[in-house]
């Protein structure tokens, strides 16, 4: 469960950068915090 939730962070937050590298600034700081809450590293939802 912890290596689902890693990689489910690393893709929040390349999406996360990919946006705002896009002018979605909102929405990049979004995934990206998103990703950071979701990650084994920090504070997780699920686990």
């Amino acid at each position: 469960m912890a290596t689902l939730l890693w990689i489910l962070a690393v893709i929040l937050v390349v999406a996360g950068i990919f946006a705002i590298v896009r002018k979605q600034l909102l929405w990049g700081i979004v995934l990206i915090v998103v990703g950071l809450l979701v990650g084994p590293g920090g504070v997780s939802f699920f686990a």
